[in-house]
């Protein structure tokens, strides 16, 4: 059964460790911008976004493994849904204690809810697999698909804040009022 997925994992998995390598350059550019983020900002926002990639990629790797049953990987992927799901619990933490910046809607949509809704789907693949074996691998497709999707926002998500961030700064100092001149009244 996980030979019809092989190409999907290879795919997957590769696009989660080029994307791991892109969010290295999207922390390079946060330490090089003058709107720099504090260590709580980085572990609510930036962090996760590589733990997102690294877990597709484990996923994708552990459902290329030559398994000779689908037990093995049921309780891995289960494992890894469940640690993914005590994470972000973490992340939400974290998120709620961030001083620099305030999270939106939006941020706790894609920094919270939907990384939780994926690492529950695992747990519930990872507990289903042995019995239900087409759902919950569609399951854990899915699920992979969510948490590179997440992560890609993120990144995103991420980048833009910082040039709008360095732009509103940039446009603050261009466009100063220059002082006013008196003229002489005669």
């Amino acid at each position: 059964m996980l030979s019809a997925w092989e190409s999907f994992y290879v795919i997957v998995g590769s696009s989660a460790g080029a994307l791991t390598g892109l969010q290295f350059v999207v922390m390079a550019l946060v330490a090089e911008s003058e709107a720099r983020a504090g260590t709580g900002e980085i572990a609510a926002f930036g962090t996760p976004t590589v733990v997102h990639f690294c877990a597709v990629l484990l996923v994708s790797a552990i459902l290329s493994a030559p398994w000779p049953g689908l037990g093995g990987a049921a309780i891995s992927i289960a494992v890894i849904g469940g640690l993914g799901v005590i994470y972000a619990v973490i992340v939400a933490l974290r998120t709620a204690r961030t001083t620099q910046y305030r999270a939106v809607m939006e941020d706790w949509i894609w920094h919270v809810v939907l990384p939780l809704v994926a690492y529950v789907a695992l747990v519930e693949a990872g507990a289903t697999m042995q019995r239900l074996e087409t759902g919950a691998l569609f399951t854990v497709g899915a699920a992979a698909l969510l948490l590179l999707f997440i992560g890609i926002h993120n990144a995103w998500d991420t980048v833009t804040y910082i040039a709008i961030g360095m732009n509103a700064k940039s446009a603050t100092v261009a466009v100063s009022p220059t002082p006013e001149i008196e003229t002489p009244q005669s």
